[in-house]
């Protein structure tokens, strides 16, 4: 494998992770709305990777990066609570809130954070190498 091929990786699982990061600040933005109907309620988002597998097939390389599928909605319920005082309550006194756990999302942004840096670390290791190579044939 080629050295210029890891920058190729460690790019795509940067992006992927950057996906990851806004997804998760998207979801902790959204924790405390309120709404006044299902449909209207705000749902928890998830990115949804795999890996490159039609460049594998194709190029037969022992390696390949990661690619984003898609944003989907999570299908755990939504919070309905009574509070017949509030401004946007319904007809029955029920408002909903999004089903984004706080805790969940903070412990995807740290795992999304922590692997955008390792990415970073590879790249940047991969970049010395290089260098050190030049190095060797100026000698």
């Amino acid at each position: 494998m080629s050295l210029f091929k890891v920058f190729d990786i460690s790019g795509s699982a940067m992006s992927a992770q950057s996906v990851r990061l806004n997804t998760t600040a998207s979801n902790l933005a959204n924790a405390d709305s309120v709404s006044s109907s299902v449909g209207e309620t705000y749902r928890a988002r998830k990115p949804v990777f795999a890996a490159d597998l039609n460049q594998a097939l194709s190029d037969r390389q022992e390696s390949v990066g990661v690619k984003v599928m898609g944003i989907v909605e999570t299908d755990k319920p939504l919070l309905k609570e009574f509070h017949p005082d509030h401004p946007m309550a319904d007809a029955e006194g029920f408002i909903y809130k999004p089903n984004v756990n706080v805790v969940e999302e903070m412990t995807d942004m740290l795992s999304a954070s922590r692997n955008y840096q390792t990415n970073v670390q590879v790249a940047d290791a991969a970049k010395q190498m290089l260098q050190q190579t030049l190095r060797l044939g100026k000698g």
